[in-house]
């Protein structure tokens, strides 16, 4: 009768803290910090429409006033699809 001998297993169990596990490598996944960087942005957003100011363009006839919510909103949309594009793109292996 002949035994064979195994190589050490690749298997982590559920939960474990082997080399794909633990807090460091979810760290480095790029969709993290994706998402990290676009709720950045909101937020940005939304303490600008609640503390921030307002843009006032006036010429002699008239006056105009706009959240500067508004602007800031503008740029976190254009930030937002440029990293979603980067980040959440699939992978091409």
């Amino acid at each position: 009768m002949t035994t064979m001998t195994h190589g050490l297993s690749t298997d982590t169990p559920a939960g474990g803290t082997g080399a794909s596990g633990g807090i460091a490598a979810r760290l480095f996944v790029p969709a993290f910090w994706g998402t990290l960087a676009i709720v950045a942005m909101w937020l940005a957003v939304l303490f600008d429409g609640v503390f921030g100011g307002d843009m006032v363009f006036s010429s002699p006839p008239n006056m105009t006033t706009i959240p500067s919510a508004v602007l800031v909103a503008l740029f976190a949309v254009i930030g937002t699809a440029s990293v979603a594009k980067r980040v959440f793109r699939p992978k091409n292996d």
